[in-house]
């Protein structure tokens, strides 16, 4: 059984930040995987996607497919994701069943999103700022962090919640409301 540390939240949110600090601290290995890596390593352009609507719910089904991969073969991993499509909480909670995971909500104030998002500049202005508005929508996480808090803070409170035995967790729980 693997250990899934699923990390939600807007764009700009500090997620990829707070990876890299889980890694540095752990005292396991962690895969981080995103669908960023995916477009920053150059194995997927949105040049590649000119019918990006058509193309996006296979390509998403096959990240999927793959985290599952990693998992059931042992692998434990930090997950970065933004849960913005009906059905791909479902989806997860089917490939994600065996094994532990602790899901963890980065919430981020606006004015934070819109600077991280400009000075950034690889995202759509704007995008982070609508996430903000609904992603964690119907949500219940077994963890919720300040986004604009430290990440070696953030991440030594996801670790002490490591230091005993995790519960079920709540992304296996139905979400209350789906985001639009």
């Amino acid at each position: 059984m693997a250990l899934i540390l699923f990390l939600h939240g807007a764009s700009s949110s500090g997620k990829s930040t707070l990876a890299r600090q889980l890694r540095l601290r752990a005292n396991r290995p962690f895969l981080h995987l995103s669908i960023d890596h995916l477009r920053d390593s150059g194995a997927w352009t949105p040049a590649d996607y000119p019918n990006w609507r058509a193309a996006r719910p296979g390509f998403f089904s096959g990240f999927h497919r793959a985290l599952a991969a990693f998992a059931d073969t042992q692998n434990d991993l930090i997950v970065e994701h933004i849960l913005d499509t009906p059905g791909w909480q479902a989806d997860l909670q089917s490939l994600f069943a065996p094994h532990d995971l602790l899901f963890i909500g980065l919430h981020t104030p606006l004015e934070t999103l819109r600077l991280r998002e400009h000075d950034r500049a690889d995202r759509p202005q704007g995008s982070a700022e609508a996430d903000y508005h609904k992603i964690h929508r119907g949500l219940t996480y077994d963890l919720s962090l300040d986004g604009s808090a430290s990440p070696e803070d953030n991440a030594g409170r996801i670790l002490a919640r490591l230091q005993a035995p995790l519960p079920r967790s709540a992304f296996f729980a139905a979400p209350k409301n789906l985001p639009d």
